[in-house]
């Protein structure tokens, strides 16, 4: 049973610790991708490759003429969108040839590889990205409102739409892991990158994903916070 501390006059909620634990995380999993993005984006690779003509020898290598490549800007903001069947890479990406470019670009068009075969987890992600962008907007307005009217249903219903985050953000894992192994294994395979150069892109793809098994633990810890407080109160005060 959940109950908070009070000193005085002054009330504290333990389940702040939850808040505190993934902000900790959070900071680690970011500071731990910076420095792997700083450390391999100074390291430039052998053969000269850029981001935009790794991803390119990847796409042609596979005949996949109907996906173009674009430049975006921002740092660490590359991606892959179905929808409009285009690889977006950030300006250090496309242009440059440090190992951390050439490791970006490869896990972007890992996606497409995905995409491609039908990958189910990606598929899954795409079905689910409705549900999540619904319950991301509607849970804490139907929280805040089963605590107004003192409704357990509306905070339960309020509890399962935050819960559609955490659930996207499960399916997030595999899809970004599996993205990282092709990625290593079209590098090794076409030569891009060999010896100590393959496993430095191997270090920055796995501090991108420890980004990704941050946020969800970071969201199941808000989740069970919110469970804590609100979920099944009735039975509480009884």
């Amino acid at each position: 049973m959940y109950n908070p501390y009070y000193f005085g006059s002054m009330y504290f909620d333990k389940t702040y610790f939850l808040v505190i634990i993934g902000v900790i995380i959070s900071m680690i999993a970011q500071a731990n991708i910076q420095k792997a993005f700083n450390k391999y984006s100074k390291i430039k690779s052998k053969k000269g490759i850029t981001g935009y003509e790794a991803a390119k020898y990847i796409l042609d290598t596979n005949s996949y003429n109907d996906i173009s490549i674009k430049k975006i800007g921002g740092s660490l903001s590359d991606y892959f969108n179905p929808a409009t069947k285009e690889v977006a890479l950030s300006g250090d990406s496309f242009t440059d040839t440090s190992i951390a470019s050439i490791a970006v670009a490869a896990h972007e068009c890992g996606h497409v590889i995905q995409y491609k075969e039908g990958y189910a987890p990606l598929r899954i992600k795409s079905w689910l990205v409705p549900a999540v962008n619904f319950g991301s907007k509607l849970a804490f307005p139907v929280i805040l409102l089963g605590i107004f009217l003192s409704q357990q249903k509306l905070l339960d219903l309020g509890l399962i739409l935050f819960s559609f985050a955490l659930i996207f953000q499960l399916v997030t894992l595999p899809v970004e892991f599996d993205a990282s192994r092709r990625a290593i294994r079209v590098i090794d395979e076409s030569g891009m990158l060999h010896g100590e150069e393959l496993d430095g892109a191997r270090a920055m793809l796995k501090a991108a994903a420890f980004t990704y098994v941050a946020a969800t633990l970071t969201t199941a810890l808000q989740l069970l916070r919110l469970f804590l407080l609100y979920g099944n109160r009735n039975n509480r005060r009884d």
